[in-house]
């Protein structure tokens, strides 16, 4: 042990942080994590777990309500708003106490409070300083609010207060953007029954993802009764008597005003990293964070700063809390003298609608922009016994191979348990395998991942 307090001090317990925390102790470092809030990050308290639990209500109710055509007919069918949100609460409790029962013990250190590195070994808690021979920022990210005018309005939202919202009714719901988040509020409000317009200004819906995905989801969210409006940027919001009127110019150029009780903006996210360095510090080495807030890292996460590293969503690049972990991860195993042995380049990426979608690898289109000759398999899901008895028969599993030696690059799918499936594909692509090899792996029946199979075999 040297002269400082710790080996290693952790600023943000997120999953990158959290997962950094437990490598770190297991490379037999000592460890303090620091946290202003509580453990778990923006994934476990204001992002991913409490969306997916109000999600899985949703779900629930949404599948009840369509009984009848299986056979399960129910009366006096309702969404009791209250329990849905407490239910969340309870789901985010179990996990926060999990984490916090593994930080205690592997006999890391949490200490309470705002941050703030002072020098290049110090971090100043409240009225404490804490020193350590290496410091890791993973303070995550905010919901960033674009300059709308009209954003401050009462009910106008981020995603942080619709999930403290716990599933609270919003009869007439306008969400702005058509992304990741978007999408999934669209999903769970329509599923309980609020009318939902999603304005996106962009070209169509998820626009970072596979064409033919945005344009499926696009029609399945219609089917929901969703109003959905692409090429339509938002213009001004307005309060209206007891509403909010939302302007935007349609793809045909008319200026529409839609009523809102609520209005979501989720347009992105921003690097969560003022005040991470004091100003002092900053004057010291300006080129710790870019233009954007984002905190500058090397191949091993260092900064500028050789004893300050820094992973996850307030370094950019892909935002996703799994993403986070792997590189904490790695940062310890680098900052070890030892190989970062996660595979970087193939990252999984979900999204919770109805049916699910899950991508991994390049798209066709990303594949022929980087010169890569490809085959594409496509095979829809309606073909698929488990999914027809389930009832999610629009969607399809699309595998991007390429042409020479038909290697698997990409994998997009639109169906039943995609965010299971699609691990498959992740360690399938990170293993350098073929189609033919995918092919001739036996796949169990009735199932949803046998489309896998079937898909490689076309």
């Amino acid at each position: 042990m040297s002269d400082y307090q710790y080996d290693l001090l952790i600023i943000g317990a997120g999953p990158g942080g959290y997962e950094a925390a437990f490598f770190a102790q297991e490379h037999g470092m000592k460890v303090a994590i620091v946290e202003k809030d509580r453990v778990g990050g923006t994934c476990l308290n204001r992002g991913c777990i409490p969306t997916k639990a109000l999600m899985h209500s949703s779900d629930v109710y949404r599948d009840a309500a369509n009984g009848a055509e299986l056979g399960v007919e129910v009366e006096g069918l309702r969404a009791n708003r209250a329990r849905i949100g407490q239910r969340k609460d309870e789901v985010l409790d179990t996990l926060r106490n999990g984490i916090t029962g593994l930080l205690n013990k592997k006999k890391i250190d949490t200490i309470f409070g705002h941050a703030t590195v002072v020098g290049e070994h110090e971090v100043k808690v409240g009225d404490d300083v804490v020193t350590a021979e290496r410091i890791m920022v993973a303070t995550g990210s905010d919901p960033f609010m674009p300059p709308i005018p009209g954003k401050d309005l009462p009910g106008v939202i981020d995603s942080t207060e619709l999930i403290n919202m716990g599933g609270e009714e919003i009869p007439e719901f306008v969400i702005i953007g058509g992304g990741v988040i978007g999408i999934e509020f669209a999903t769970i409000y329509a599923d309980l029954g609020d009318h939902v317009t999603v304005i996106e200004g962009l070209d169509r819906l998820l626009p970072i993802i596979d064409k033919e995905i945005g344009r499926s989801i696009k029609m399945t969210l219609e089917k929901k009764g969703v109003t959905v409006h692409v090429n339509s940027p938002v213009t001004k919001i307005e309060k209206d008597g007891d509403k909010l009127l939302v302007f935007l110019t349609n793809k045909k150029g008319e200026e529409l005003s839609i009523p809102a009780d609520k209005v979501l903006l989720c347009v992105g996210r921003r690097p969560n990293t003022a005040g991470v360095f004091s100003e002092e510090f900053l004057a010291k080495y300006p080129d710790l964070k870019d233009a954007k807030g984002f905190i500058k890292v090397d191949d091993e996460y260092k900064t500028v700063v050789p004893s300050i590293y820094a992973i996850g969503d307030c370094i950019g690049g892909v935002q996703l809390a799994h993403v986070a972990a792997a590189e904490g991860r790695s940062a310890v195993a680098l900052m070890n003298g030892n190989e970062a042995t996660i595979n970087m380049e193939t990252v999984p990426s979900c999204i919770y609608t109805d049916p699910e979608i899950a991508v991994v690898g390049l798209t066709a289109d990303e594949a022929k922009a980087a010169g890569i000759d490809v085959v594409s398999k496509k095979y829809p899901m309606s073909a698929n016994g488990k999914t027809i008895i389930a009832g999610l028969d629009r969607g399809f599993v699309k595998l991007i191979a390429r042409a020479d030696d038909h290697k698997l690059i990409g994998a997009h799918l639109l169906c039943g348990r995609a965010s299971d499936l699609i691990g498959e594909l992740a360690v399938a692509i990170g293993k350098g395998m073929t189609l033919e090899e995918v092919a001739n792996i036996i796949h169990p029946h009735p199932s949803f991942v046998e489309a896998i199979m079937e898909t490689a075999r076309l």
